[in-house]
């Protein structure tokens, strides 16, 4: 019988993990969401995690969106040589929709138990002259740098995508969320992580794409 050559695989699944920016997102639920940076601190985020902002729209808290457009537009002040792109899965627990201006919660939402605040596109707040959706992730822990998805050059993104690599925890099933740390789905019981039988690197079966590095 002759060998056939293992190379990886692809797949598709019918969850709400990428959320459009004008859906609701549900409680409990693991997202791809955004970060703008500069390259500086982005190096510091990807070695030593997220800080809260002291204050803000939100009030404190890590300030992201799930419109990639919305974070390439930050820091506002910064050059496009130095703005870099995160791309990041957040568990945003506990969400409270804010939508409007002097919303009652607007900056005391965690006090009320909810763990994220969430500002829907095109809602007509003043403070988001932009109508772009906004995300504000009070804990830091909740939120896990996973790739890059924008870089000044090719050179500043290797070297970023190098430090996720370097940063990433051992081999595990699951992290202090709950969530996969390979295939980052926060689904059922805990998942089985393997050897791939032709590269040899960790994977999870639920991994959506898989590509052999040999």
């Amino acid at each position: 019988m002759a060998s056939i050559p293992f190379y990886g695989w692809e797949a598709y699944y019918d969850e709400d993990r990428h959320l459009q920016a004008d859906q609701a997102p549900k409680s409990g639920r693991l997202y791809t969401m955004y970060h703008g940076t500069t390259v500086q601190t982005a190096r510091l985020i990807i070695t030593t995690g997220f800080r809260q902002s002291a204050d803000g729209m939100l009030g404190a808290g890590v300030y992201v969106s799930r419109d990639q457009k919305k974070a390439e537009r930050y820091p506002l002040r910064a050059q496009h040589t130095d703005r870099v792109v995160l791309k990041l899965s957040v568990d945003c627990g506990k969400v409270k929709r804010i939508d409007k201006d002097n919303h009652p919660l607007q900056k005391t939402w965690h006090n009320q138990g909810y763990d994220t605040a969430w500002v829907p596109p095109n809602c007509g707040m003043k403070s988001v002259p932009s109508g772009l959706e906004e995300d504000c992730v009070y804990d830091p822990k909740r939120i896990e740098v996973i790739d890059i998805a924008l870089a000044p050059n090719t050179t500043i993104l290797n070297e970023l995508k190098q430090l996720i690599t370097q940063n990433k925890k051992g081999p595990s099933n699951s992290n202090a969320l709950g969530a996969c740390t390979v295939c980052k789905l926060k689904l059922g019981p805990a998942h089985i992580i393997q050897p791939c039988w032709g590269c040899g690197q960790n994977v999870c079966a639920l991994l959506a794409k898989h590509e052999c590095n040999r």
